[in-house]
């Protein structure tokens, strides 16, 4: 977390020595930081955070991939003439523990189309969602947990 604000920093630097502040400047400056971090990542104990940008990068290419792949799916849904949905709502076991990630997990699954973080269970094990087909539970659990859940561990653990 400190090489981030460290990385920002430098961004900003970058920007008032170039006398430009724009968000394509910042941009280019942050990418500059993070050049500039790289090279000297062994003396500053940098490893992880090129690691850690780079799973969380993932995270949010995995993001835009459901929200495309779920917005397709419920286009189809909503157009077909015989609408055979189940809706539903079911409870989905939580492998993250802290609150930043459940939050985050209720969140990606509430910006998906056709999926709805309800409730979390007060000892914080299961989160509820409700999707608008739930004619197969366990298959939304596991992309669920193949998906969203796994990738929030790789980056925030």
């Amino acid at each position: 977390m400190r090489l981030s604000l460290i990385n920002i920093i430098l961004a900003l630097i970058w920007t008032a020595v170039s006398g430009s502040f724009t968000l394509p400047n910042f941009i280019f400056g942050f990418l500059l930081g993070a050049a500039a971090l790289y090279l000297i990542r062994e003396q500053v104990g940098s490893l992880g955070y090129f690691a850690r940008s780079m799973r969380v990068v993932s995270l949010a290419l995995l993001f835009l991939y459901e929200l495309v792949l779920s917005a397709w799916r419920v286009a189809l849904l909503v157009l077909s003439p015989k609408m055979d949905l189940k809706p539903g709502i079911f409870a989905y076991p939580l492998k993250v523990d802290r609150d930043f990630e459940i939050t985050l997990l209720a969140n990606l699954i509430t910006l998906t189309p056709g999926t709805l973080s309800v409730d979390v269970s007060e000892d914080r094990r299961f989160l509820y969602v409700h999707a608008i087909d739930c004619s197969d539970p366990d298959e939304l659990r596991r992309d669920i947990a193949e998906g969203f859940e796994r990738k929030i561990m790789e980056a925030f653990r």
